[in-house]
């Protein structure tokens, strides 16, 4: 049994200990983490604020497997990720996380049922299996009816609920979105942080990275990253 395959149900969906990330050496290092502690338990919907330069982007990429700590653990499922090799932690992401981004990362020319299925087509899912749960992720987030338009098509808050569904249909262990409501007017962002409080309400584990404090205001704990370091507000 590999790595990816003997992962377990765990209380701790994701837990770091003393990580740290430095750019650069000597008087030129940049220290972008300094010694976080962090961890999110199942079912637990989280959002990390700060402004830009605070070090939260790189926490981003930390939590999402996308670069390596300069020191430190990171536990995703009860697995170091630091003992994964780089195919293992492709395989890792694609499974566990489901990520959600400002620009909506769409593939502009296929339809929203294409785009939500492509996390599967990398997972070698069946195409009759793999139609099923694509569907299954849009009618999730009320886009039944959307299947076969393009993103050209669709509304920057109906592109995004496509990009929740791609995010979803893995039945991922941690949602984590970039921002997610950065380039949606007022009206959309209600909708899609709606959608959010829909999937928390479902036990659904979810990271928000956030500047917005009314984003933030949502989620039902907030982590505030100031220089590279973490603390942790007022719990609702």
């Amino acid at each position: 049994m590999s790595a990816i395959e003997g992962v377990g149900e765990v209380e701790h969906v994701l837990d770091v200990r003393g990580l740290s990330k430095v750019y650069g050496e000597g008087e030129t290092a940049v220290h972008a983490l300094r010694d976080v502690d962090f961890s999110v338990r199942r079912g637990e919907y989280v959002a990390v604020i700060g402004q830009s330069g605070s070090g939260k982007s790189t926490l981003l990429n930390m939590l999402g497997c996308l670069d390596a700590p300069t020191s430190g653990r990171y536990l995703l499922e009860g697995l170091d990720v630091a003992n994964l090799d780089e195919r293992q932690q492709a395989v890792l992401r694609n499974r566990q996380i489901g990520f959600i981004f400002q620009a909506f990362n769409l593939i502009p020319r296929t339809t929203a049922l294409a785009n939500v299925e492509l996390p599967l087509v990398y997972a070698g899912v069946g195409r009759r299996v793999r139609r099923e749960r694509a569907e299954a992720a849009l009618s999730l987030v009320g886009l039944e009816g959307r299947s076969d338009h393009r993103p050209n098509q669709l509304s920057g808050g109906q592109q995004q609920r496509v990009a929740v569904a791609r995010a979803l249909v893995t039945t991922p262990a941690l949602l984590l979105a970039d921002e997610p409501t950065g380039n949606l007017d007022t009206a959309s962002t209600t909708d899609v942080l709606g959608l959010f409080d829909r999937l928390h309400e479902a036990g659904r584990t979810i990271v928000i990275i956030t500047h917005d404090d009314e984003v933030a205001a949502r989620a039902e704990r907030v982590v505030v990253v100031t220089d590279g370091r973490l603390t942790e507000a007022a719990r609702r």
